[in-house]
């Protein structure tokens, strides 16, 4: 591959159109690499694993049809190897016909070019296909090279958007400093919001209600008590106790959730066995159940640190049961194992009555027309102002005690 020098010039830049030219323990090196350390301005959302980006979770998107061309998503993986062929670094990057599964939105954006002459696709995603969850982009394996290898991946993601006729790149959910990284390198920066739990060293469920002002303890309390009712049952099911006729079941719910709310849902039921084959110790799937038959469910991923809530599906209507499946169990979960915050994916401001806070997320834009990247340039600086108000103003109405939260804020 040609483009711009890299910054040593011993490093070579290769494209795999697909994750299986990759090894395995390569990749996971990179990506979920034991001994990586974390940048002060990541602080509570790096992970010592993300399953998102190991190798397991991303191949089980291409071979499942899920994240291939035919979908939109044709894999163009950056790596960076050395003279011998050693993998120093690697982003997981798309190149993609539309804009869907993605979860930052640039439809006006195409719109916009499109209406003014220009060709807005193919462009390249780096990004999680269809998981609009944190963790690193760019991945790279520590060591004396690690600096000169990130370089040499945002270079060769430069270089292949040139190649490729991409009209841009697009660098979804990654980490503050990697988004910094990025800016620095020419990139425009976008800011956005989630809401995120996180644990304060809770034992228990009713440690963390005992942290919330009495009216919201008391409407979590409802609300949980009436969803499981007219015999509704709870099963949290993880590694081996997760059946095929629980996936069998969830697919259904998923199917029939995602065709409703946004036509033609994204995962194959290929993909669901895919990884309940190959990282099943990291997967907590929620079940409700009533007189014997399945009726709602949610997949969450388990990291080292985080719990990620990914899909809801149901069959049956049940009062404030989504809200049992997908948020309050995975708090219970998460205090359980220790894990020191819950993800429960995009949007969503009931969450913020429910225990979970506002975050900040951040996506990195380069765009190949100047006048696109001015007009976009512009849009995020008033579209970062006003999340930053979103979020100081959700910071505000959070359920929480006021003695904590004044306790918090000295």
């Amino acid at each position: 591959m040609t483009g711009r020098a890299l910054p040593d010039p011993s490093f070579q830049i290769r494209i795999a159109r697909a994750l299986a030219e990759v090894e395995p323990a390569a990749w996971d090196a990179c990506a979920n690499p034991p001994d990586a350390t974390c940048a002060a301005e990541d602080a509570g959302r790096e992970e010592r694993f993300n399953p998102f980006i190991s190798h397991a979770f991303l191949n089980a998107l291409e071979v499942s049809g899920s994240a291939v061309a035919r979908a939109g998503w044709s894999p163009m993986h950056v790596l960076v190897e050395d003279e011998a062929g050693a993998l120093l670094a690697c982003a997981p990057c798309y190149l993609k016909s539309h804009s869907m599964g993605e979860y930052v939105f640039d439809y006006a954006w195409a719109d916009a070019y499109e209406r003014a002459g220009g060709r807005y696709y193919p462009k390249l995603q780096v990004s999680v296909p269809f998981t609009p969850a944190q963790g690193r982009r760019l991945l790279v394996k520590p060591g004396a090279h690690a600096a000169a290898a990130r370089e040499a991946l945002i270079a060769g993601l430069n270089a292949l958007r040139e190649q490729s006729g991409a009209s841009s790149i697009h660098v979804t959910f990654p980490l503050k400093s990697e988004c910094d990284a990025l800016e620095a390198a020419g990139y425009l920066a976008r800011t956005g919001k989630q809401f995120h739990f996180f644990n304060r060293g809770y034992g228990s469920f009713e440690d963390f209600l005992g942290d919330l002002a009495s009216r919201k303890r008391k409407a979590i309390r409802r609300e949980r008590r009436d969803a499981l009712a007219n015999g509704v049952e709870i099963s949290a099911l993880t590694g081996a106790d997760i059946k095929d006729e629980h996936w069998d079941a969830f697919f259904k719910f998923y199917m029939n959730t995602g065709s409703r709310k946004w036509g033609t849902p994204y995962l194959t039921r290929k993909f669901f066995a895919q990884i309940g084959a190959s990282m099943a110790d990291r997967i907590l799937l929620v079940m409700a159940r009533r007189e014997g038959r399945w009726i709602a469910g949610a997949i969450n991923l388990i990291g080292d640190d985080a719990l990620y809530g990914r899909n809801w599906g149901a069959i049956e209507e049940q009062p404030f049961l989504h809200f049992e499946v997908c948020y309050y169990q995975a708090i219970e979960f998460a205090i359980a194992r220790g894990l020191s915050r819950v993800e429960a994916g995009a949007q969503g401001e009931h969450k913020l009555a429910r225990g979970y806070a506002p975050v900040t997320t951040y996506s990195a834009h380069d765009i190949a027309d100047p006048r696109l990247a001015r007009a976009v340039a512009q849009f995020l600086e008033q579209e970062r102002e006003a999340i930053a108000e979103a979020i100081e103003l959700y910071g505000e109405h959070v359920p929480f005690r006021r003695d904590l939260t004044r306790e918090e804020s000295e």
